[in-house]
C-alpha cells in the first residue's frame, strides 16, 4: 500500500493496479515480466498496450482520456469490486493528494506579488490549510483500512482519498494560478489522474452506499 501511495505521488503511468493483483495468478506477472489490464468498475486502463488481458474487459471501446498519461478503454457492463483495488486506489489518490499539497506549499514560499510571497496572503494560507488537513484525515482513513481490512474502513477510506486528490488538486491549481494549466507545470497532470482513479470501482456512489448499509444494518 505504501509502494502504491508513493506511486500515486510521482504519478507513475501504466496497469500498475490491474498487474497488481494479477501477480500469482498470471504467469509473469509478479516478477514484473507481463502487463496485466483488467476492468475496474466500467474501466480498464492500457488495454493495447497489456500483455494480457482478464476476462471482464470483453467488448471495451475505446474511450478519450483526460488524462493524457492514461490511455482508457469502457466496458458495457461494470465489473465486480475488489476491496484491494478500492484500497489501493485510495493509496494512490492519498500519494497524489500529498503531492498537490507539496506543489501548493512550494509555490506559495516562493511566488512573490506585491513584494511578498503569496502565502503571507490569508485566502492562500486558507487554501495550503485546507490542503494539509484533507491529505490528513485521509492518511488515517487509508492507513487505518490497511489495518482492519473491513470494507466500511475502505469505503470510508476511498471517499476521503479521492476527495483529497481531486480537491487538493485543484486548490494546488488556483495557488498556482494561469501557470497551473500549462504543460510546463505537473499541477493539471495531478487532477486529471486524480479524476480518472476517481472513476475506477468503488468510487463515491459505491462507497456511500456500502457506508449507507453498513450504518443501518
Amino acid at each position: 500500500m505504501l509502494a502504491f501511495e508513493e506511486a500515486g505521488r510521482a504519478l507513475v503511468p501504466g496497469p500498475l493496479l490491474a498487474t497488481h493483483l494479477a501477480a500469482g495468478v498470471v504467469p509473469g506477472a509478479e516478477s514484473g515480466e507481463v502487463v496485466v489490464a483488467g476492468a475496474d468498475g466500467r474501466l480498464v486502463e492500457w488495454m493495447d498496450e497489456a500483455d494480457v488481458v482478464l476476462p471482464g474487459a470483453e467488448g471495451a471501446v475505446p474511450l478519450r482520456s483526460v488524462d493524457p498519461l492514461t490511455p482508457l478503454h469502457r466496458v458495457p457492463a461494470p465489473a465486480p469490486t475488489d476491496s484491494v483495488a478500492v484500497l489501493l486506489t485510495a493509496a494512490e489518490q492519498l500519494g497524489t493528494a500529498t503531492r498537490a499539497c507539496e506543489l501548493a506549499v512550494q509555490h506559495a514560499r516562493t511566488r512573490e506579488q506585491f513584494g511578498q510571497p503569496i502565502g503571507a496572503f490569508q485566502a492562500v494560507k486558507h487554501l495550503c490549510a485546507q490542503l494539509l488537513v484533507r491529505v490528513e484525515v485521509a492518511r488515517v482513513a487509508v492507513y487505518a483500512a490497511a489495518v482492519t481490512e473491513d470494507p466500511a474502513d475502505i469505503a470510508a477510506a476511498r471517499l476521503l482519498a479521492d476527495e483529497a486528490a481531486v480537491r487538493g488538486a485543484r486548490d494546488c491549481l488556483q495557488v498556482h494560478g494561469g501557470m497551473g494549466f500549462t504543460w510546463e507545470s505537473e499541477v493539471h497532470l495531478l487532477l486529471k489522474r486524480a479524476w480518472v482513479r476517481a472513476q475506477r470501482g468503488g468510487g463515491r456512489t459505491e462507497s456511500e452506499e456500502l457506508l449507507a448499509a453498513e450504518l443501518t444494518a
